[in-house]
């Protein structure tokens, strides 16, 4: 994303546009003012960087009909929660995004005002990237930056055996809110009122990285991800990566009151909950004599968190329903492939 050094035929209208929606919003000095070919950024003395990077397809990862501004802080914050997940700070973003047709100056305006908006309440400076134009679909990705102190970063692959399994705010929101949004006449969404419908829908179309946890995880996680595509699903690959098994307990799962009342209504949709994705909740494992302070951190924050099972010698996720018997699913997380 630079006014400039990409050749004459292509350079006066990618110009005109970033001029006007993307350098107000990319004040950092790394960016140079998006004149340059490339950012430059200082990594803080005795830190290291934490790179993460996804891309979102309308069609795929949200409604080609979502609006802009929406769009362009739910791909902010996916990747912003990876870094929480590492125990990383932000230092910025780099975005790169491919235009269709059907998209006009006004919703073009309204996505880089989604950018700027959570470029500055996460502190995630926009640094630089890439706009070029595509028949479709709508595709937009993000590169962020983030910093830990040396040697600090919390892994997927060292959660330890007879720890506790933690995981921050509520799940299965946002898989039940895309599911709202496909099929609203379903029984368990047919009686839900306008406040929990609104509710689940915003989680799937919002999410909150939980960047606040970033520096307690630090020190007292020994394994950490958030989870994009499911509980189940990402809890069993950060069990297989760390080399250990775990138990987890449905009724210890923390729900919303929107959630647990679809769920009511429709018993089936526990399964949607568990295995549907785009929570971007952290999902942790540490020591007993760790979780009071990390309780407590998060607490401050203003983020519940939960214990809701236990690792354990041994290989695979066993989970337990309320009568106590092991849970089977049709799929254990979303996948692309």
């Amino acid at each position: 994303m630079t006014a400039g050094g990409s050749g004459d035929a292509k350079a006066s209208g990618e110009d005109l546009l970033i001029a006007r929606l993307f350098e107000p919003i990319a004040t950092h000095p790394g960016a140079l003012g998006l004149k340059d070919d490339a950012a430059l950024l200082s990594v803080p003395p005795g830190h290291e960087l934490v790179l993460t990077k996804d891309a979102l397809v309308a069609g795929v990862h949200f409604f080609a009909d979502d609006p802009p501004e929406a769009i362009a802080r739910k791909a902010m914050r996916v990747n912003l929660s990876d870094l929480a997940a590492k125990g990383a700070e932000p230092l910025g973003v780099l975005l790169a995004f491919a235009i269709p047709p059907e998209m006009d100056a006004a919703a073009l305006t309204a996505f880089a005002r989604g950018i700027g908006a959570d470029a500055s309440l996460y502190g995630a400076p926009l640094l630089g990237g890439d706009t070029v134009r595509t028949p479709g679909p709508f595709i937009v990705s993000i590169t962020a930056f983030g910093v830990v102190p040396a040697g600090q970063m919390v892994r997927r692959a060292t959660a330890k055996p007879d720890q506790a399994i933690v995981v921050s705010g509520t799940i299965g929101d946002a898989a039940l809110g895309l599911a709202l949004r496909l099929d609203p006449s379903r029984a368990g969404f047919a009686g839900l009122g306008e406040k929990a419908a609104s509710f689940l829908k915003e989680r799937y179309l919002l999410p909150r990285p939980r960047l606040a946890l970033a520096r307690a995880l630090r020190g007292r996680a020994s394994g950490a991800m958030d989870v994009s595509d499911g509980l189940v699903g990402d809890l069993t690959k950060m069990l297989a990566a760390s080399g250990v098994a775990g138990e987890i307990e449905v009724d210890r799962v923390p729900l919303s009151p929107a959630a647990r009342a679809a769920i009511k209504a429709e018993p089936a949709l526990i399964e949607t909950a568990l295995t549907g994705g785009d929570d971007y909740e952290i999902l942790a494992v540490m020591p007993d004599e760790e979780l009071d302070a990390f309780t407590t951190f998060a607490t401050a924050a203003g983020i519940g968190v939960s214990v809701i099972g236990r690792t354990q010698a041994g290989q695979g996720l066993t989970v337990r329903a309320s009568n106590g018997a092991a849970m089977t699913f049709a799929r254990g997380s979303f996948s692309h492939f």
